[in-house]
């Protein structure tokens, strides 16, 4: 294709957020597209992740996995977009693939970061459950969490792309299931569509006693996605030799002090130390390189079974891009967010 009459739309970080992002914060730019050199692909993105990592990556100093968003260059994100033109001697113009292309239009690859999807009835699910979510909740609980048939797993954002996703995979190893969303709806979700044991809504007044009722046998297995007053509750109620995989914790991600009230360290110290609890970090990238052909053969065959039900929250316009990452980190997505660019 011509690149010289197209236009790339990105957007791109304004500001450094004070607490929760404001479209502000975002700048919404237009330019011409790249042309790609020798060795190079240009990209065409037709499908964008929002996911809240990106929100730890518009500080000035990045959590340390990976590098901050530097004022002025576009968000970055991972994309499902087609070869719009190519240099490349392995990729060709109409592939479609898995890239890194960012919250825009087009990008340029060298090729080295991208993964073909062939012809995959609906590509966004490389975004979500075949993807990155997916393979988050996969490592987590198989690495750390490590359910046995019978013990109680709590999974906290549980409707999200990547709770949603631990639940199922802990129902399919013989694990009963508890989990904690943000509504009736959602929960009612977990429950009759993802097969959830019980679902609790972490807004209910009695939510704490709602939880104890709901694990009599306390916890074995929490995978932690938000922190906050959810861990809050979790904590008294885990079991001796309790496994916690640590994904994230969102209910924290906006905060540029430390939070006021009593200093929560000790209890979760002394329930660390005295019920032998592991408490484990991970970050997925460490794991691509060696074990992500073998959770996309077994999490395809769950999908292709109906063992998985995976949801989308799709948007539609680039444009709208930041209003929904604002809603994401408030919780108001309902399943894997997507932005579809283009068609």
């Amino acid at each position: 294709m011509s690149t010289a009459d197209t236009l790339n739309r990105r957007i791109v970080l304004a500001a450094h957020p004070q607490g929760l992002p404001a479209l502000q914060d975002f700048r919404l730019e237009t330019q011409p597209a790249p042309t790609p050199a020798d060795g190079q692909v240009l990209l065409r993105t037709l499908h964008l992740s929002l996911d809240p990592y990106m929100r730890n990556l518009m500080e000035p100093t990045g959590p340390g996995y990976a590098p901050p968003v530097p004022l002025g260059a576009a968000m970055v994100g991972g994309t499902v977009s087609r070869v719009a033109a190519s240099r490349h001697t392995r990729w060709r113009e109409g592939d479609l693939v898995l890239a890194n292309a960012g919250w825009q239009d087009y990008a340029l690859s060298d090729g080295t970061d991208l993964l073909p999807l062939g012809d995959m009835a609906q590509p966004s699910l490389a975004l979500g459950a075949l993807g990155m979510p997916g393979f988050t909740a996969w490592v987590g609980l198989h690495d750390i969490g490590q359910p046995k048939p019978g013990e109680t797993v709590v999974v906290a954002a549980a409707t999200g792309a990547v709770g949603s996703v631990v639940g199922q995979i802990a129902k399919l190893k013989g694990a009963r299931v508890v989990g904690i969303a943000g509504g009736a709806d959602k929960c009612r979700h977990a429950i009759e569509v993802l097969g959830f044991d019980a679902c609790i809504d972490r807004h209910a007044p009695d939510f704490e006693q709602q939880l104890g009722a709901a694990c009599p046998q306390g916890i074995d297995v929490y995978f932690e996605n938000v922190g906050g007053a959810v861990l809050e509750a979790v904590l008294p109620r885990l079991n001796l030799g309790a496994r916690v995989p640590v994904c994230g914790f969102i209910a924290h991600y906006n905060e540029s002090v430390l939070p006021g009230g009593p200093n929560r360290l000790p209890q979760l110290l002394a329930a660390v130390l005295q019920k032998r609890v592991r408490l484990q970090g991970f970050i997925i990238l460490d794991h691509y390189g060696e074990r992500f052909e073998a959770f996309r053969r077994e999490m395809s065959r769950w999908l292709e079974a109906g063992l998985v039900k995976p949801r989308e929250d799709r948007v539609e316009g680039l444009e709208n891009a930041p209003q929904a990452f604002i809603g994401l980190l408030q919780g108001r997505n309902f399943g894997k967010l997507v932005v579809q660019v283009a068609a």
